[in-house]
């Protein structure tokens, strides 16, 4: 892919789920790889990391209900249980069996409750910065969530700006404007706007709290991989979610904070290479 391509980042296929649309897409030969994305984000923020991927493997992305090209609407439904159904559908619906998982923020927590509650089996799981034990979430997240309503009243150019400002501080070093517009995109107007606090305002830790205890039984191979500088999620987290799989391994990621695709892409795809190699 060229720079300019990957920075248009359209998926082109489409899902149709029980909670809206879901726009996904394949690319690369070889063994399957499902890259997921966590939240606000969308598959955007793996496109150089899916590309380096796909001259080994036959990797998938998808954005989740409520994100990037998904649908949005009133009423939608963008809880971790909901996420987690749509995704296990997804895998069901493209015929993937047993696919090796790389999971970032909140997608981290979707493949867990996926393999523990549904039953769903991967060859390896790979779990970067992931909501997976509580507490999880920023002091600005847990704000928005306990006051969804005001801030989803927010004029247009305000909403805008703390949108901004907020996944600036995802990232551990400054993120390329055009990189920050394209990430901002998907959350202005009349359907991104609601949908930004609809997705905070349905956050809820009982969703990790169902499955924590269930962590070590995990069968397959798990990599635990975190941005050394991660302020949203701190290193203490990595620590708890790798004590509870005892056969997890954890990496740490060197200058990089939550945002570990953004910050080090580099050291994210050789880390990945190596794990789905081992």
């Amino acid at each position: 892919m060229t720079a300019e391509v990957l920075m248009s980042w359209e998926l082109a296929e489409v899902y149709e789920s029980p909670h809206g649309k879901v726009r996904w897409d394949s690319f690369g030969e070889g063994e399957t790889v499902v890259l997921m994305h966590g939240t606000p984000f969308s598959s955007f923020v793996w496109r150089d990391v899916a590309n380096a991927l796909s001259a080994r493997y036959r990797v998938h992305l998808w954005d989740m209900p409520g994100y990037g090209g998904s649908a949005k609407f009133e009423g939608q439904d963008v809880s971790l249980a909901a996420q987690q159904a749509v995704f296990t559908g997804w895998l069901r619906h493209c015929g993937l069996n047993e696919p090796s998982v790389i999971a970032h923020d909140f997608g981290g927590a979707v493949a867990l409750r996926s393999a523990l509650l549904d039953g769903v089996r991967y060859r390896r799981l790979a779990l970067l910065d992931a909501v997976s034990v509580r507490p999880w979430g920023s002091e600005f997240f847990r704000l928005v969530n306990a006051n969804a309503e005001v801030f989803a009243a927010l004029p247009p150019h305000l909403h805008e700006s703390l949108v901004r400002g907020y996944l600036t501080t995802a990232a551990h070093r400054e993120l390329r404007p055009d990189v920050l517009d394209r990430m901002v995109a998907p959350w202005l107007g009349e359907d991104g706007q609601p949908a930004f606090y609809r997705q905070i305002a349905q956050a809820d830790e009982r969703y990790t709290r169902e499955v924590e205890d269930r962590y070590g039984d995990l069968e397959c191979p798990v990599l635990v991989g975190w941005g050394e500088h991660d302020t949203w999620l701190p290193a203490d987290r990595a620590r708890e979610l790798a004590r509870r799989i005892p056969h997890a391994r954890l990496e740490w990621i060197p200058q990089a904070g939550h945002l570990v695709q953004e910050d080090n892409p580099a050291r994210v795809t050789a880390l990945i290479m190596e794990f789905l190699a081992s």
